[in-house]
């Protein structure tokens, strides 16, 4: 009987060493084979695998996957004008040499997320200290990009790479939420009432330039109707000269109705003295004077 049993114990404990002497790596993970002392650590991909009982040999298995770091809690940033602001970042990372990350961490591989976290905060200090609140809200991406560069070393030094970083939250505390948005309004204010001086200012130039070139024109314009207005007085005197020489007492007549025309007008009733020499042609197309051959005719009849 005590033979059986003492043969079951060692069938047991033949099984438990077996079975700690044999491990399987799956395709997410990479797995870190150290030796007791100071032997170098070996790198064992997918698979299965044999190794000495512990603790000659232990493993450690490493997510070699692209994983992603998402504090619950957000934590607060000064920007470069003094302003707090909640932020929540998250964080994609991969580990890319698994034997310098258990040597770093001393096969605590499951520490990874509060180191990674802590140096994202010390990146992040970092890339909000260069930039004010409003530039740091209108380019989150660069802020982003700006954190990972300033992660890369540091994780580099643990054997994971930072892929992207991405701020899904960045916010005012509670208690400075309407202080901050006062002073973003009197900021935005002050820059439209900047633009709109400018805009008045351009427009007034515009109207004096407008205005100076009608002057302009409305000069050189008059000096060529003075031109034209000139030649054709001129050129109205030379044919008025020219009718006068011709036929005097036409011309005397065409005058008498051009003075006519504008001094009457068809309502107007005057009462003139008819003998006046300015109604002359009122009675008779000669103005009251004998023609030559007028007074040829009237020797003739006599």
């Amino acid at each position: 009987m005590n033979r059986i049993i003492a043969l079951v114990i060692a069938i047991v404990i033949v099984l438990f060493v077996a079975s700690s002497m044999v491990f399987t790596v799956d395709q997410r993970h990479m797995a870190v084979l150290s030796a007791r002392g100071d032997g170098e650590p070996t790198l064992v991909g997918p698979g299965l695998h044999f190794k000495l009982p512990p603790p000659l040999q232990t493993v450690t298995l490493v997510d070699t996957r692209i994983q992603t770091l998402d504090t619950p809690d957000e934590d607060h940033y000064t920007a470069a004008d003094k302003t707090d602001l909640l932020v929540n970042p998250v964080i994609r990372f991969q580990v890319t040499d698994p034997v310098k990350l258990v040597a770093e961490t001393k096969g605590d591989v499951q520490s990874l997320p509060d180191r990674l976290a802590l140096i994202s905060r010390g990146a992040l200090t970092d890339a909000f200290a260069k930039s004010n609140v409003p530039e740091l809200l209108a380019n989150l991406q660069a802020v982003g990009d700006n954190t990972r560069a300033g992660m890369e070393k540091a994780a580099a030094s643990l054997g994971v790479e930072v892929v992207d970083v991405q701020l899904t939250r960045v916010d005012f505390p509670a208690s400075m939420t309407d202080v901050v948005y006062k002073r973003m309004i009197a900021a935005r204010e002050q820059i439209a009432n900047q633009e709109r001086a400018q805009g008045a200012a351009e427009a007034d130039k515009i109207r004096a330039d407008a205005a100076q070139k009608q002057q302009a024109l409305l000069a050189d314009a008059y000096r060529q109707a003075q031109t034209i207005k000139g030649d054709g007085d001129g050129k109205a005197a030379s044919i008025a000269a020219d009718a006068f020489g011709r036929d005097p007492q036409f011309y005397r007549f065409y005058q008498s109705m051009l003075a006519y025309r504008n001094s009457f007008k068809p309502t107007d009733v005057v009462v003139v003295d008819s003998s006046s020499d300015f109604f002359r042609f009122m009675r008779g197309p000669n103005g009251g004077e004998t023609m030559p051959g007028d007074a040829a005719a009237s020797r003739n009849k006599h």
